[in-house]
């Protein structure tokens, strides 16, 4: 006999809040073990099909944790000093850059910004502080993230957790699938199987384009000599998980990075300009419906909403569980609203 709707009620609500309180306790102590587990669900389904083409499960994680050891390696030496350089670099001009806005501000506009005027003095205050703020925030985060500390979790335990977690994954999910309430096994894979495909949708999908669109930006500027390319298309890159923001951020730098740098040279503006369009229908047309598809359901604001209540609450964990609570909560939502269209609450005594 199952327990009593009240009774099922309190319980699982005990159990949402001891894992609320488990991530505001031990904050970044877990960070290593969610990054380490968000590792290993990523590279599940890879594990999963070398398997199918005969490898042993070890087997299978050693190929994939050789060729991520490569990548990383690559990654480390070609890339991340650029990227670092090319950040303090753009820190470093910013109050140049506000100052030539100021100049042609001036040539054009030479009422609007007169010796003294509120734009001018809001223009330089911007440069300044971005400079002065932004070189100190990027200064910390950078010592911070070279710390000893931070090195070891990164370089060890992250990979170790990620390693052993891919590894141990499939015998983890059937523990798991054996502990579920036999009385709702039925609906809790049910809503399991859900939360995983959203969660794949978008997490493994939309991670892809961000791979793909961020590469895509970085070489495409560097390549039309755009200073500050390879920044530009990070950022891009990172947060086009949000439709239309990436691209919006992304392109409006770049377009007012190049329309400084390459001033009366339409020609190059366009070029610009026209590889954030070609991103965007290649993004539209291409990545998107193949590597995500529609049946995601998380809408852009919940997602925004998501990152900003839990990054407030939890700090940079919350931020990186706000996407897959965003996903469960959405799958609850939609079988909460199709349980409440069958039942008599929503139809009525009529039928």
């Amino acid at each position: 006999m199952a327990l009593p709707v009240k009774d099922q009620a309190l319980y699982w609500g005990l159990a949402i809040a001891v894992i609320l309180m488990t991530l505001w306790a031990l904050g970044n102590v877990i960070l290593p073990f969610v990054l380490g587990g968000a590792i290993a669900y990523v590279l599940d389904p890879i594990a999963d099909r070398l398997e199918r083409l005969g490898l042993s499960r070890v087997a299978s994680v050693a190929v994939i944790t050789l060729v991520a050891v490569i990548g990383f390696i690559l990654l480390f030496l070609l890339v991340i000093p650029t990227l670092v350089q090319q950040t303090l670099q753009l820190i470093e001009t910013a109050p140049a850059l506000f100052d030539r806005l100021q100049t042609v501000l001036t040539d054009r506009f030479p009422d609007l910004i007169n010796e003294g005027s509120t734009i001018r003095t809001q223009l330089l205050a911007i440069g300044e502080a971005i400079q002065s703020k932004g070189g100190e925030l990027f200064n910390g985060v950078l010592a911070s993230a070279l710390g000893l500390i931070n090195v070891m979790v990164l370089l060890v335990v992250v990979p170790v957790v990620a390693f052993y977690l891919l590894l141990d994954w499939d015998n983890m999910t059937a523990k798991i699938d054996e502990m579920l309430p036999r009385d709702h096994v039925g609906t809790l894979r049910e809503l399991a199987a859900k939360i995983d495909s959203t969660l794949a949708s978008f997490i493994r999908g939309q991670g892809t384009v961000c791979l793909v669109l961020g590469s895509y930006y970085a070489i495409a500027l560097m390549l039309a000599g755009l200073n500050f390319g390879l920044v530009v298309g990070f950022i891009a890159g990172l947060i086009s998980f949000i439709p239309y923001i990436g691209a919006l951020i992304g392109g409006v730098l770049a377009i007012g990075l190049a329309l400084f740098q390459f001033w009366g040279d339409w020609l190059s503006i366009g070029i610009i300009a026209g590889i954030f369009m070609l991103g965007q229908f290649f993004e539209g047309n291409i990545l998107t419906p193949k590597l995500v598809g529609n049946s995601v359901g998380l809408h852009p604001v919940w997602l925004l909403f998501a990152l900003s209540l839990f990054g407030s609450l939890f700090g940079f964990v919350g931020m990186l569980v706000a996407v897959p609570v965003a996903a469960v909560i959405g799958v609850l939502a939609r079988h909460g609203i199709d349980k409440y269209k069958a039942s008599r609450l929503y139809t009525g005594l009529s039928d």
